[in-house]
């Protein structure tokens, strides 16, 4: 595999090794020991999630207030534009994002740690979407900041997204600070 280092600090993009041949492909799309060696990945995932999504779909972006998940994503079919924002306070690139193309031809995974903010926005007809987290969910844990809050000036390569109820609502980044610092002290 190889590991792909992005701007934010901890999050990676990794590109599995694929073994193909007339009858199709192989690939291992995850072992602990070779991502805790390789990409410094140490932390224990404990639930997979999947999503099915159509083309103009965003979801997020989306983080846990009190029991943040690291998430490893990919695709399994389709095409997304995904991303991730740092919200850790004392980072140096808080409030920064960094995108990628996930798709199920290019077989990359995205890790996403703990502490950062993500979502994606669906670019082919469909997309099969999966994600193993570092934690459980925890119903009303959940939070999130607008997709098209201005200070983070993301490329989304979309205009007009169909976005659910609770994201048309979500606030800005300036919005949440302060809550995000509080935490940080607790």
């Amino acid at each position: 595999m190889k590991v792909i280092e992005t701007k934010l600090k901890d999050c990676v993009v990794i590109e599995p090794t694929i073994f193909r041949d007339q009858r199709g492909f192989f690939f291992e799309s995850f072992n602990a020991k070779r991502y805790e060696e390789n990409a410094g990945i140490k932390l224990n995932f404990v639930q997979d999630n999947r999503s099915f999504s159509t083309r103009g779909v965003l979801r997020g972006l989306h983080y846990q207030k009190k029991f943040p998940q690291g998430k490893l994503v990919s695709v399994i079919s389709g095409e997304v534009y995904d991303v991730a924002v740092d919200l850790r306070p004392n980072s140096p690139t808080f409030g920064m994002y960094e995108s990628i193309i996930l798709s199920g031809e290019n077989k990359l995974q995205f890790y996403v740690p703990p502490g950062f903010a993500h979502g994606f926005c669906v670019l082919s007809e469909e997309a099969d979407f999966c994600y193993k987290c570092t934690d459980f969910y925890t119903p009303g844990d959940e939070a999130g900041i607008c997709w098209d809050d201005s200070t983070l000036n993301i490329s989304w390569p979309i205009s007009n997204p169909i976005l659910s109820d609770k994201d048309l609502i979500l606030p800005t980044l300036s919005q949440i600070k302060c809550d995000l610092l509080s935490r940080e002290t607790d």
